[in-house]
């Protein structure tokens, strides 16, 4: 479609025939799927023609009161009859019909969560003309009952049960079990019933204009971006609201002509694993819905797959043999032309093959790496290509356990390893009841006949899921992938009875509530719970976290505070602890009677007396970590919590204490009452509690560095412990706290005759703190940022109650993201950025870090790599996501700087 200057914007671009408006680089305009089509067309592959109506035509839709811009309509008519050139058919011409699907094609892939609408243009008289054309008239009856189904579901809004309630009585009728059985008497009896279904359900007729349907469907597409599964999965994987989807309008071809015709999907390396090998499903005689939407079980594609999984029927490589050596060569130019795994559409149409979307493929994070590696080895791209191409999020799927080889494994069904990893949970068969069990009673298994969009909060909630039907590219699997969870789908010897709560499997029953385990990589599932293993980190992840590491500057820590944390930290890459929340040790079982005696104590001599008592038991704590830690740096928070958090409450726990430690109960009680504060989050808590008692923070700086001189004794790594004093406000604050921390460490090394090094900062997490951070950095050797404390108090949100309304600020966006998870730069990282270069102003070599759950976070590890932090600090098992991310930072922000 050639460019109209007259046009003040162009809202439609058009491919096919070998040339195309747009190419692979206007994904934001053209989204993923039109941007690759284009690109396809321009490198003369099979491709049939259409055009693309821009992300931003969605937007103004949006933005406009659902009204489409005014030039639309005629640039879609003029793409129309580009398409109509170029195929020499006629759009509603009944003799010689175009007919066409309307696709929605986001920036970013949403498998399943946007709307689709095939053999568009079908009618009561074009059916005719395409049975005429085809000579085949059951194929243009089953398109036409296909169409009325789908254009009623995602245009008119009727439930799609209703059509298939229609279509089992039709098949009850004919004895059959199968589509392909139907004759095309039968189908146009089908499509009788549809049609009669759709006047009784609205009170008018199915529409038969074919431009009132084309606008249906892009309207409906533009709806689809708004629906709660898509905004839901845009939340889940972090996609702005902001970009809208483009719609994609196609020239229909079709798999569903007969036994040459066929359609698929294909990936041109195994998703799962990475291995480099062409991997996907088809289907003959089928249109592409019935593979991805898994209604039917494909077949596979290769003949080494077939025989691998012991399928009868044969791959496509056996059945459409030049069609299969024609498309894997397209499939390999495809993967060297974008220089990465692909996930490939295709349909042939007898015996003609046809391209319908190439895109990055959706892989495990096993696969990610592999393929990141070995395209790497192969040269197709640079080591620090291969760093940007693993999301750090999806490492999360590799430190988690996996069933023990050794395990007894009572197999009660197989199905297709459709997504790796194993999980152990209750059966549920609903999204819904998932969504209940998995986020209040722990782990859950979702059993489905198969999943559809709509389950995505059920699929999330469960640990795993398992489907009865579909193939390896099926909805669940897809998107099982993409989040991580273990998936085996296509297990049809299980039988599922939603209703009564049964499953049956190999001669046994389990309901609702059983337990199973599933295991995605070999496609079993399991009854009971099974032994589960640590993973492996070694071979394709430690290669590219070693990479990852020659790239980054941040240092990265971990939060931990007893010796498996630290351990577990240390075993994944981490550079010493950023956070020791020291309350968490008092908590011990073995020293909480200590602890409640210190707090009960009249006066100081008292408080004394119990603290002497926690003393060795903390040295003991930080000999520990001294010595895992092996030299490198241990930030320790001094106590930060309010006191009545370690002391019993109701009347029933407080006579239980009181009995089993000898404490006064009355005294106990008057205690817990003196205590009560109003808003504890913002009481006697944090460096407060050090100015009020300071014997508390005497006794823990005495523990640390008495630890320190003792792990240095024994001739180990020598500690630099970081002492943290949390919740500071004013410098006079931190001058009170230093001078106590460095009059008692003092003590210490002068008493052990050692040159023992030592640091003292604050952990800054009140607005004051950041906008005075001059003032703190005067005594003040080192700010951490408590992002999780800085965000309430930043926002006035309290972390604990947010989640009675974050999520409604976020559907309105207000929010764009739970500030909670990645941070707000705008605000909060403001005051980040204002005490970093006020403590630096005052102090230049002040060290700089963060130490809340945003130090786990992509987005927020970006923020502190462009502010220039030394490190970001984070829970253990995120440590390989924060070096990969930190890499990433880095990266990209050299690429700013050229």
């Amino acid at each position: 479609m050639t460019s109209d200057a007259s046009l003040l914007t162009r809202w439609v671009y058009a491919f096919g025939g070998g040339t195309a408006d747009g190419d692979a680089s206007m994904k934001d305009l053209l989204g993923g799927k039109g941007a690759n089509l284009a690109e396809m067309s321009s490198l003369g592959l099979p491709v049939p023609p259409g055009f693309t109506i821009t992300t931003e035509a969605c937007v103004h839709y949006y933005a406009n009161e659902r009204r489409y811009p005014a030039e639309l309509a005629a640039q879609v008519a003029a793409g129309l009859k580009i398409v109509e050139q170029q195929t020499a058919k006629a759009f509603g011409d009944a003799a010689n019909p175009l007919l066409v699907s309307v696709r929605s094609g986001a920036r970013a892939s949403m498998p399943g969560m946007m709307d689709t609408v095939l053999n568009l243009g079908l009618n009561d008289q074009t059916v005719e003309g395409l049975a005429k054309l085809a000579g085949d008239r059951r194929f243009a009856f089953d398109s036409y009952r296909r169409f009325i189904q789908m254009y009623s579901a995602v245009v008119l809004g009727l439930d799609h049960h209703m059509f298939e309630e229609i279509l089992d009585e039709h098949k009850e009728r004919l004895d059959v079990t199968v589509d392909t059985a139907l004759s095309a008497d039968d189908w146009e009896a089908v499509v009788g019933d549809y049609k009669r279904a759709v006047e009784t359900e609205l009170g008018e007729a199915f529409p038969q204009d074919p431009q009132a349907q084309l606008w249906g469907a892009v309207g409906a597409v533009f709806a689809s971006w708004m629906n709660d599964r898509a905004k839901f999965y845009r939340r889940m994987h972090d996609i702005p609201e902001s970009w809208g989807t483009a719609v994609n309008v196609q020239s229909m071809v079709f798999g569903n002509m007969g036994e040459t015709s066929a359609t698929g999907v294909a990936f041109t390396r195994n998703p799962s694993t990475g291995e480099n090998r062409l991997y996907g499903e088809y289907l003959i005689n089928a249109q592409g819905e019935d593979v991805v939407a898994g209604i039917r079980t494909p077949q596979a594609l290769t003949k080494i797959a077939r025989e691998e999984m012991g399928e009868k029927k044969p791959s496509m490589e056996e059945a459409l043999p030049d069609v299969f050596v024609q498309f894997k060569a397209v499939v390999e130019k495809l993967e060297t032309h974008y220089r990465d795994m692909q996930d490939i559409e295709f349909t042939v149409e007898k015996g003609r093959l046809y391209m319908l979307q190439t895109r990055n493929g959706k892989r495990t994070a096993k696969a990610a790496l592999k393929v990141a590696v070995d395209l790497a080895s192969e040269g197709l791209i640079t080591r620090q290509e291969a760093v940007m191409r693993v999301e750090p999020g999806s490492l999360d799927q590799l430190l988690h356990p996996t069933i023990d080889p050794a395990s007894d494994r009572q197999v009660i069904a197989t199905g297709l390893p459709a997504s790796p990893g194993a999980a152990t949970g209750k059966i549920v068969f609903t999204a819904a009841e998932a969504e209940i069990q998995g986020g209040s009673a722990g782990a859950v298994i979702l059993v489905r006949e198969e999943t559809s969009p709509e389950d995505i909060r059920g699929m999330d909630a469960a640990r795993g899921i398992v489907t009865a039907r579909g193939g390896m590219t099926s909805h669940a699997a897809v998107v099982a992938r993409g989040m991580g969870r273990p998936c085996v789908s296509g297990a049809g010897e299980l039988h599922i009875d939603a209703k009564t709560g049964e499953m049956r499997a190999r001669g046994r029953t389990f309901r609702a509530g059983d337990i199973i385990t599933i295991d995605g990589s070999t496609g079993e599932v399991l009854t009971g719970e099974v032994k589960m293993i640590e993973p492996e980190l070694s071979g394709d992840f430690a290669t590219l976290m070693q990479w990852a590491d020659g790239f980054r500057r941040l240092k990265v820590r971990a939060n931990a505070e007893t010796s498996v944390d630290a351990t577990t930290a240390r075993q994944f890459g981490a550079e010493g602890i950023g956070l020791c929340r020291t309350e968490h040790m008092f908590f011990d079982p073995t020293r909480i009677q200590a602890v409640r005696e210190m707090i009960l104590a009249d006066d100081e001599a008292g408080r004394r007396t119990a603290l002497a008592k926690i003393l060795p038991m903390q040295r003991d704590d930080f000999v520990e970590l001294f010595g895992i830690m092996e030299g490198l740096p241990v930030t320790i928070r001094l106590l930060d919590p309010p006191l009545h958090e370690f002391l019993p409450h109701s009347d029933e726990d407080i006579a239980t204490v009181a009995a089993a430690s000898g404490l006064d109960p009355v005294k106990l009680k008057r205690r817990v009452e003196d205590l009560h504060e109003v808003n504890p989050m913002l009481g006697l808590r944090g460096c407060r509690l050090g100015v009020s008692f300071p014997e508390i923070y005497e006794m823990q700086v005495r523990a640390i560095i008495e630890a320190a001189c003792e792990v240095a004794a024994a001739g180990r790594p020598a500690p630099i412990p970081e002492i943290m004093h949390p919740l500071v406000a004013k410098g006079e604050e931190m001058k009170f706290l230093r001078q106590l921390t460095d009059r008692i460490a003092k003590q210490v090394i002068a008493e052990k005759g050692l040159d023992i090094q030592y640091m003292v900062g604050t952990m800054v997490e009140l607005p004051r703190a950041a906008l005075r951070a001059a003032d703190l950095a005067q005594n003040a050797e080192f700010f951490s940022f408590g992002t999780n404390d800085l965000t309430q108090t930043t926002f006035g949100i309290s972390r604990d109650d947010s989640g009675r309304f974050l999520n409604a600020y976020i559907d309105k966006g207000i929010f764009e993201k739970d500030p909670f998870v990645s941070l707000d730069q705008e605000g909060v990282g403001d005051l980040i950025r204002i005490a970093a270069e006020r403590g630096r102003a005052e102090r230049p070599d002040v060290k700089l870090g963060i130490c809340g759950e945003h130090g786990g976070d992509p987005a927020s590890i970006a923020f502190c790599e462009s502010l220039g932090l030394d490190y970001v600090s984070c829970s253990a098992y995120r440590v390989p996501i924060a070096r990969l991310a930190a890499a990433q930072a880095a990266l990209g922000e050299r690429e700013k700087d050229r």
